[in-house]
């Protein structure tokens, strides 16, 4: 006869595991309304920066100037702007894209501890009460998941880790737009409540949902978890914020490509994006052979380098700042003005826009369009120089674009052709 085994039964504790469903699982002793509502106003004013500072970065593309400049194709009515991109102050797109990228980062602390704060509301039985709910439950879904999409990409992108299908630009510009749908929902749903909750603290009767119903023994007070969080922003800022500036604080942005690392002496001794190897510039492109053409109605022109030294030259100082939040300071460039070959293309009075084309034969800013409000800048350069010595072959040798308040990729280098004239 077969053996019989005997009957066991679970134990205790394995018989009053608690699922994320109940609110028993949760027992941290830190969460609370209160706790909640400091981490969402301090995100309230950091991400609306960020999706403020996000347009201006759109709008410095001038997107609807030509096709070219345009990285995000069937954007539709989420396109818009309201102005065309100016061109000062010089130092406008080093300081609002660098406070996007920046703000950006310093807030990865504050997101993930107001997730953590809430998530016990993901599990929460039933999934919806009433229309209401359903309502939050959505912009949460939007909110949670935007800003996750949006905070890893652009992390990615500052650390060119291009591990995202499909273009950096079009992904994060309609993510943004998902985001913005959940943030405004879930602000408008619970900015009032928060308010109170900082004002008045929970009414007396009255639960506070987010508390655990049976926390643990306290270990750490709700003001000691904000101030790690604001610990954790803080270390974060001072290793990041650095590829925004010279010297010292550039040395210790440990957590950026264009930080860390001093790139040596010399008048070209700053940072650059693509190196001339990266994009095969090579001498043989660069050297004695190389032309610059200047089209326009009064017909088509080409310039040895010696030739356009040969004209009259002006200076500008200018920074060079990158859609990935690392700049420059101001560098001395010195060249040919932009004003000046439109009118000897055909434009002495007032210079329309210009189309630029690099000799750099592939990458999404090979061509690059300007406006004529650029052009007309008397600091907007055909530079040859920079720092009083002849550009290196990484910052764009034999010449290359420098305007400013302009975005880094429309500065363009290994300048090959400027077709002025409608775009």
């Amino acid at each position: 006869m077969p053996e019989r085994r005997p009957t066991r039964t679970l134990p205790g504790a394995l018989r009053s595991l608690r699922t994320p469903s109940d609110p028993g699982f949760w027992r941290s002793p830190v969460r609370g309304a209160r706790f909640t509502a400091v981490l969402g106003v301090v995100l309230l004013a950091g991400l609306t920066l960020l999706f403020v500072t996000g347009l201006l970065s759109y709008a410095a593309y001038n997107p609807d100037l030509n096709p070219v400049n345009d990285k995000t194709p069937d954007k539709g009515l989420l396109g818009f702007y309201l102005f065309s991109w100016p061109t000062g102050p010089h130092w406008l797109y080093r300081l609002t894209q660098g406070l996007h990228v920046t703000v950006g980062i310093v807030l990865v602390p504050v997101l993930l501890a107001k997730l953590w704060s809430v998530i016990p509301r993901l599990f929460a039985l039933p999934p919806v009460r009433s229309v209401g709910h359903a309502l939050e439950r959505l912009s949460l879904l939007l909110l949670i998941g935007g800003a996750l999409f949006q905070f890893i990409t652009g992390l990615l992108n500052i650390q060119l880790d291009y591990l995202f299908p499909g273009s950096f630009y079009t992904l994060h510009f309609h993510g943004a737009w998902v985001f913005l749908a959940g943030f405004v929902t879930h602000t408008a749903l619970k900015a009032p409540q928060a308010v109170r909750v900082l004002r008045k603290g929970i009414p007396r009767g009255e639960p506070d949902t987010l508390a655990a119903p049976d926390p643990l023994p306290a270990t750490l007070s709700r003001r000691g978890a904000l101030a790690m969080v604001g610990a954790g922003s803080l270390l974060l800022l001072i290793t990041s914020a650095g590829r925004s500036f010279d010297g010292p604080l550039r040395r210790i942005a440990l957590l950026t490509p264009r930080g860390g690392t001093d790139p040596g002496p010399g008048p070209n001794a700053f940072q650059v994006n693509k190196t001339a190897a990266a994009v095969r510039i090579t001498p043989a492109d660069t050297g004695e052979r190389w032309r610059l053409t200047v089209r326009g109605p009064a017909g088509e022109f080409r310039f040895s380098r010696a030739e356009l030294l040969a004209m009259e030259q002006h200076s500008a100082a200018l920074p060079i700042a990158c859609v990935e939040g690392w700049s420059t300071s101001d560098q001395q460039w010195r060249g040919v003005r932009l004003s000046d070959l439109a009118a000897l293309a055909g434009f002495p009075d007032r210079p329309p826009g210009v189309f630029v084309e690099s000799l750099q034969r592939g990458g999404s800013f090979r061509k690059a369009a300007l406006r004529d409000n650029q052009v007309r800048d008397g600091r907007s350069l055909l530079a040859l120089e920079v720092n009083g010595a002849p550009l290196s072959p990484d910052h764009g040798y034999p010449a290359r674009i420098i305007v400013p308040a302009a975005p880094g990729v429309l500065n363009t280098k290994w300048v090959e052709t400027l077709t002025f004239g409608e775009l």
